[in-house]
């Protein structure tokens, strides 16, 4: 109760601090400074603000624009740094770490924006992160959702405690960019991935404002490669998460290193599980690259001020930690690009899960009750944010590999009849192959049947997503010349893993982009099934005992007219071999 206490009179008076600290109106000030972070500005003053800053500290600063949104509005990065490296080029070529921050991939979730341009003005007067642009390049992307920020309103977010007006959460396209990164659809994505290819930054920063239960704690640090991806580099994304979140403590914050939404929806004694998220995700993609990512999440009841605040002091800590480890960390990246090359034949994992073993933890929430509701006819949570309390509950944060593949010893091959689309896909995210030259009429390759598959009852970001069983199996089919040969050996083995494997979460075929091949599209009439099952029951014994095998102990087949007749029309001449049949090819010989 005291430490709460405490706490909410450190917020209530670096809040009041803000506020009473608001500059009058100058090149670098925003409108939420000047409003004592009540309000967020629109557009115009990131465009205004990114050649401000630009004009103010021209040796220092770069505004440039990326991309263009669907409604022409341009999408702005400022290339902050004293080491002069201000292009991708220059920052390659000096060595220079790159720490790359975007704000308003949900644009309702703007504290990045504005608790950005404070900390890059700040950092640029040497009143923050002291000496840290000499060691860096600081990637600020304001806004990542520019349409989706013009969407602006009072009520975009009912959850969530100022700014007054906000942005909407998805893209003019209704895209959620945050569950774009491997699939690349909408084009501001593209645009981001095509910044990526070109600055591959060492950690990449996505800032955002979570939903969610009211309580204590005011802002988790989520941090991969911890969980996954490749050793050493978890390592030292542990001591990046670690790091931050002692410095977020010391300036009187509460941070968790997961993800504060219940177990149970509504439900606080349901507790907390911790995940790795799929590679859709920033944190699940860019440990696939080999580089860290951050997902900072404020809690959306705490006021605006505050946010502001506590995002600004985790991009200070950022500046600073990468400051003070860039170099270290830029070589293990680099190391770890160079141990990628030789993953043919392991094991790589393709998805994690969270085990069922649980610990408890104290964890600072406030009173409240749970009764039922009539007007949902549900129990419904009511909380007391005058009376802290602390909530026994568990947690469970124990995550572990859940699907393993063995990595193909050659590469994949990707049909001519697929090759352009695929080969535009791997081009987003600067992923190698080659073009094949010639026409193998037999090489011996490894295909994927399904055995089962499972397609999603809905669309989901503007796909049918589809889930396969089934294995890998050797036999001999025709490579056309123009297919593509995606080698296995390069730095992004893992990201080809995900994108190219029937299984692999998030996975092209996860999202549905090679559904034709698992949708049957010649058939038999029923009446010459009949015949040809006659037929066949006739001349083979043995296809007789497994019809009558079927029959005697699989109910559904016995009692399906359709099933009993497909079990003969599969083994006739005119079944289409292709049907199942996953298109992308793997093989052990490097072309």
């Amino acid at each position: 109760m005291i430490r709460s206490a405490i706490l909410l009179a450190f917020a209530a008076t670096a809040t009041a601090t803000l506020a009473a600290a608001a500059p009058a109106a100058t090149p670098l000030t925003t409108i939420s400074e000047r409003s004592g972070f009540q309000t967020t500005g629109r557009y115009d003053e990131v465009v205004a603000l990114c050649a401000r800053f630009q004009k103010a500290y021209p040796k220092q600063v770069r505004c440039f624009e990326f991309g263009r949104t669907p409604e022409d509005r341009p999408m702005l990065a400022l290339a902050v740094t004293r080491t002069g490296a201000l292009t991708a080029e220059q920052a390659k070529k000096k060595g220079v770490p790159v720490l790359l921050i975007q704000g308003g991939i949900h644009a309702g979730e703007i504290d990045g924006k504005d608790a950005g341009f404070l900390a890059l003005r700040d950092a640029l007067e040497g009143k923050a992160a002291t000496g840290a642009l000499d060691q860096q390049v600081l990637l600020f992307v304001p806004v990542f959702n520019v349409d989706g920020h013009e969407r602006f309103g009072k009520n975009n977010r009912p959850n969530q405690r100022g700014p007054v007006e906000m942005g909407w959460r998805t893209t003019a396209q209704n895209y959620n960019l945050n569950r774009d990164y491997v699939k690349g659809d909408a084009p501001e994505m593209q645009a981001m991935l095509a910044l990526v290819n070109a600055w591959d930054p060492l950690a990449y920063i996505d800032l955002h404002v979570t939903d969610g239960a009211k309580f204590q704690p005011d802002v988790s640090i989520q941090v991969e490669p911890v969980h996954g991806g490749d050793e050493a580099l978890k390592v030292a994304g542990a001591a990046l998460q670690t790091n931050v979140m002692a410095d977020l403590k010391a300036k009187g914050s509460d941070p968790k290193p997961y993800y504060m939404s219940f177990a149970k929806e509504d439900d606080p004694m349901s507790g907390f599980v911790d995940a790795l998220s799929t590679p859709r995700f920033s944190t699940g993609y860019f440990l696939l690259r080999n580089r860290f990512a951050m997902l900072v999440e404020t809690h959306s009841w705490k006021d605006y001020p505050t946010r502001v605040r506590i995002t600004y002091n985790t991009i200070v800590s950022l500046l600073s930690q990468v400051a003070q480890n860039g170099k270290a960390w830029q070589k293990l990246a680099h190391e770890a690009d160079a141990r990628a090359l030789t993953l043919a034949g392991s094991d790589v994992p393709l998805s994690y899960r969270t085990t069922f073993n649980t610990k408890t933890i104290e964890f600072p929430g406030y009173a409240y009750t749970r009764e039922h509701s009539d007007i949902s006819g549900g129990l419904w949570t009511r909380y007391d944010e005058t009376k802290p309390q602390i909530w026994t509950v568990p947690l469970r944060d124990e995550i572990v590999p859940d699907l393993r593949v063995a990595a193909p010893l050659g590469g994949y091959i990707v049909p001519l009849a697929h090759a352009a689309w695929v080969g535009a896909k791997l081009k987003q995210h600067g992923i190698a192959y080659k073009v094949i030259g010639a026409d193998q009429m037999a090489a011996e390759v490894e295909t994927f049947r399904a055995t089962k598959t499972k397609f999603g009852t809905q669309s989901f970001e503007g796909h049918q997503t589809l889930a396969v069983e089934g294995d890998w199996g050797r036999e001999r089919r025709a490579v056309r010349k123009g297919a593509l040969f995606v080698p296995i050996a390069q730095p992004k083995a893992r990201l080809v893993m995900t994108m190219l494997e029937p299984r692999g979460a998030d996975g092209l075929l996860a999202w549905g982009e090679f559904n034709n091949a698992f949708e049957r599209k010649e058939y038999m009439e029923d009446y010459v099934a009949e015949e040809v099952a006659r037929e066949q029951l006739e001349a083979d014994p043995q296809l007789r005992e497994a019809f009558r095998k079927l029959l005697d102990t699989d109910p559904e087949f016995n009692q399906s007219p359709a099933k009993r007749l497909a079990f003969f029309a599969k083994r006739h001449a005119s079944w289409d071999e292709r049907f199942n049949l996953y298109p992308v090819m793997r093989t052990a010989q490097k072309y």
